[in-house]
């Protein structure tokens, strides 16, 4: 990655979460760009351009959802699997500002596609599993839902519509040439009885309050989320510059956070039976492991 790219990547907004809520609307929104941290991620393996499209898309909705997370070390993990498809497993997690991807495909289905495919094409019939992993409280809880919609964003807003009772508008876009490949996408929510934490019974679709913000984060154009000449504060600007107040706050920079280190590796394998390691072990006495992740194989002493 050249020294010109990271410049531009710091200067253009590529690869953080800006926050933003609209106090007079009582909604909250994030919006995201990503760049180099996608181009590391997509470049673990050689993903047809269909296959790069849905996994850079499914990677901006894990960091749009995974930055409404306020416990420190919490996680998202999204996990789409079905049948039928060209493609039967796609996995994305987001913690603490990392995030990572991978997703498996049948080569010669995904061949057959057409450049711009259905989900249902795309997949078959499956589901979408979103969980998230709190660490201070040390909870799971899990939301499923079918993988159905135009887009794999229309199967999310669908999980906020059963799983968390929220009006959401979600958008996404992808501009990919040669091995440049930039995502963006923005993420709005209505919660009329105050931001967050309160109680969401009147939180309706139809709310005069929410209409006028999904009709306005609707507007936004698939060039300006992915024009890396354009801030995203100023795509915000462009949105709500009516609005009696925006609230913007920067949070983190996002990184790949592929977890494929020895240290970690080991302690997964300490859980496993001496009988069950003894079959995994090579002649050389280490157990090969193979991270889907970032394609790495590594030897870990057990």
């Amino acid at each position: 990655m050249s020294e010109e790219y990271l410049i531009q990547s710091q200067e253009t907004g590529f690869d953080r979460v800006l926050a933003f809520t609209l106090p007079a609307r009582h909604a909250r929104g994030r919006v995201v760009r990503l760049g180099p941290v996608l181009e590391t991620i997509l470049s673990a393996h050689d993903y047809p351009s269909v296959v790069k499209h849905l996994l850079a898309e499914a990677l901006v909705l894990t960091a749009l959802m995974g930055s409404l997370l306020k416990d420190d070390g919490a996680q998202l993990t999204v996990q789409a699997q079905a049948e039928g498809g060209a493609v039967d497993l796609l996995v994305c997690d987001y913690r603490s500002g990392e995030v990572r991807g991978y997703l498996r495909h049948d080569a010669d289905r995904v061949a057959e596609l057409a450049d711009h495919p259905t989900l249902d094409a795309l997949f078959g019939k499956g589901y979408l599993a979103i969980t998230f992993d709190l660490a201070v409280s040390g909870e799971r809880y899990q939301g499923v839902v079918p993988l159905e919609g135009a887009s794999l964003a229309q199967a999310f807003e669908q999980y906020f519509a059963q799983s968390e009772q929220v009006p959401t508008c979600l958008r996404v876009s992808v501009r990919e040439s040669g091995p440049r490949c930039i995502a963006g996408g923005m993420l709005v929510q209505h919660f009329p009885d105050g931001e967050e934490g309160r109680e969401r019974l009147h939180a309706k679709d139809d709310h005069p309050e929410w209409t006028h913000v999904a009709i306005m984060a609707g507007s936004v154009r698939d060039e300006e989320l992915v024009d890396p000449g354009l801030h995203l504060e100023q795509v915000l600007w462009r949105l709500f510059h009516e609005e009696e107040e925006v609230r913007v706050e920067p949070l983190l920079h996002l990184e790949r956070g592929c977890r494929c280190t020895v240290e970690h590796y080991k302690s997964i394998l300490a859980r496993f039976p001496e009988d069950q390691l003894a079959e995994m072990r090579e002649d050389d006495g280490t157990i090969a492991v193979d991270c889907a992740f970032c394609s790495k194989i590594l030897k870990i002493p057990a």
